[in-house]
């Protein structure tokens, strides 16, 4: 199987270098997505930007980027102004410090991706840089310029490869104690507490990729298949068979079906 690369670029660790690939650890290939469609007409839907005061459609040409500094007041800047401010799309992973690997809490990891050597050459090089991690427990910090938004990551040796982690901005993550802290102690029967352990205890498996199976996307594939099929049969010519019972027979039914449930009560 083809290997699919996201970035290419260059690990550095004081001044041992080597060439790089990275790909997404995760993937949305195989869940279902629906498309937007006119229901009058089954053609697909196109979004466009629209005039919010004028409802006329704008032009390419003609967006730009605002900011409001108060209501009703909006800064529009120019992508000269903007790209002045970007970082250099650098393509170097540049290791600058080590942390314990338990010392990050899992709330700050935000998106995986796998970190393979991209030639022969480099794979000695990019083998001492994993291994070093691995010995002493430490995982690597750095900063990644990712479609065109500079981010910290996090680099953890893992198997024969090394796991790149992009980190939560300081400001993206809440403090838990301002809402656990507002919890009551609880106080627990030991004997309670006991019972809850035996139920725990029962229950205990190894993890499995099942037990995050999405069942949804199940559904929606087995009604896409029904869904699929009805549409390649060709319509049935109604028969005599198929016309519906009379009035006259379905009451006639229902009234002796009724009688017969009142005889059943009076005996």
């Amino acid at each position: 199987m083809a290997r699919q690369v996201f970035w290419k670029g260059y690990l550095k660790l004081s001044l041992v270098t080597c060439p790089v690939a990275m790909t997404p650890a995760v993937s949305g290939r195989e869940q279902i997505r629906f498309h937007t469609i006119n229901k009058k007409t089954g053609n697909r839907v196109r979004s466009q930007y629209v005039d919010a005061e004028t409802g006329k459609p704008v032009a390419d040409d003609d967006e730009a980027k605002g900011y409001e500094v108060e209501e009703g007041k909006l800064i529009v800047f120019t992508d000269k102004e903007l790209e002045a401010v970007e970082l250099e799309s650098t393509r170097t992973i540049d290791i600058d410090t080590f942390v314990p690997s338990e010392s990050i809490g899992w709330i700050w990891y935000d998106r995986p991706y796998l970190l393979v050597p991209d030639d022969k050459v480099g794979e000695e090089a990019f083998a001492v840089i994993r291994e070093a991690m691995k010995a002493t427990g430490m995982v690597g910090i750095a900063r990644l310029v990712i479609s065109n938004r500079e981010r910290a990551v996090l680099l953890r040796p893992r198997d024969k490869g090394i796991v790149v982690w992009t980190l939560r901005y300081g400001d993206e993550v809440r403090d838990a104690k301002d809402y656990f802290g507002e919890i009551d102690k609880a106080k627990i029967a030991a004997k309670t507490l006991k019972l809850m352990r035996k139920v725990i205890a029962k229950d205990i498996e190894a993890w499995s990729p099942k037990f995050s199976h999405d069942q949804l996307q199940d559904r929606l594939r087995r009604l896409i298949k029904k869904r699929s099929a009805a549409l390649k049969k060709p319509a049935r010519k109604k028969t005599a068979k198929d016309e519906p019972a009379s009035n006259v027979v379905s009451i006639t039914d229902a009234l002796r079906a009724s009688l017969q449930k009142e005889r059943r009560k009076s005996r």
